[in-house]
């Protein structure tokens, strides 16, 4: 039993460091941001990407369904995007006199949501039911979505002409929510190097199959989270919401999220158990976007709320 756990856990590290090495040679410089999505693919949740345009969004969320042996489908989110361009429709057939249905972009395992937050939230919440629970429900019919399924979303600042905020239940279905940042120096004169003599995304080339990211996502739920760290977890979240500056805490659903990712994070450093280090380490980008800050409180946010959180909890030894 435990040379069969051993196996598998080496399984889980080899698909990780294969596509950990094929992201890299296109994203140059954001080896945390990349390693926060593939942990989050493990993991069986979702990305957002929250940045300004050009630093490289689309092309982190492209490189990486480039290097999955899947379909890819992109939907470029406008406000008159309408809900059913996302989830498919049913369209008369004249000929057959039947309805048939057409699937909708969100039928493939890897979705990049681009810009999501140009969308109204009416076209936003399309997503939800299939972030939360893999199907969509259209014309009174449940339709399940393809395993895995796997969401990279794009955003822009809030701040940004013709955007609307994500409602607070579309945000708690990210697993982890992180920004890119502008490149080093030397990052950025790589990145352009490469992109005048050639276009290297276009050189990405599978090198995991969907079926292997399924085996590696079910040996991650299989990672052991004993008592000290799930109540440390708990306790994390427990935190936000007692905190003063905090009129929305982090719920039960972002702390499942989190034990969850900290499994991918152990099972991709050969453990087939949580530590402590795997919650700390996660909890800056799995917790913040699931709090709201009162408007009142002067230089809160919900990132120094879950610092706060990570200083005043005591850690499991």
């Amino acid at each position: 039993m435990q040379g069969s756990r051993v196996e598998s856990l080496v399984e889980v590290r080899e698909i990780f460091s294969r596509l950990r090495g094929s992201i890299r040679g296109v994203v140059v410089g954001k080896d945390r941001v990349v390693d926060l999505c593939l942990i989050s693919l493990l993991a069986g949740g979702h990305v957002l990407l929250t940045d300004i345009p050009g630093v490289g969004k689309t092309t982190l969320a492209r490189a990486i369904s480039s290097s999955i042996a899947a379909d890819f489908s992109r939907i470029q989110f406008t406000p008159d995007l309408l809900p059913s361009d996302i989830t498919g429709t049913s369209v008369y057939d004249p000929r057959e006199a039947v309805f048939k249905w057409l699937a909708g972009p969100v039928f493939a395992p890897v979705l990049l949501a681009d810009e999501i937050n140009r969308a109204t939230p009416r076209t936003q919440s399309a997503l939800l039911e299939a972030m939360a629970e893999g199907q969509v429900t259209v014309e009174g019919e449940t339709r399940e979505l393809p395993e895995p399924f796997f969401v990279v979303a794009t955003q822009n600042p809030h701040q940004f002409h013709g955007t609307y905020p994500l409602p607070e239940g579309q945000l708690d279905r990210f697993m982890v929510a992180t920004t890119m940042g502008y490149p080093e120096r030397r990052a950025e004169l790589g990145i352009v190097r490469a992109q005048v003599e050639r276009r290297p995304l276009d050189e990405i080339r599978p090198v995991v199959s969907v079926r292997e990211v399924a085996v590696a996502r079910e040996i991650v739920r299989k990672v052991q989270v004993h008592e000290e760290v799930l109540g440390y977890a708990v306790a994390l979240a427990g935190a936000t919401r007692n905190h003063p500056a905090v009129s929305l805490g982090v719920s039960p659903r972002g702390t499942i999220a989190l034990i969850r990712a900290a499994q991918a994070r152990a099972a991709t450093k050969g453990r087939d158990f949580v530590g402590p280090e795997d919650v700390k380490e996660l909890a800056p980008d799995a917790l913040p976007h699931r709090i709201s800050v009162r408007g009142g409180s002067s230089g809160a946010s919900a990132e120094a709320v879950v610092a706060e959180a990570l200083e005043s909890v005591p850690s499991p030894a």
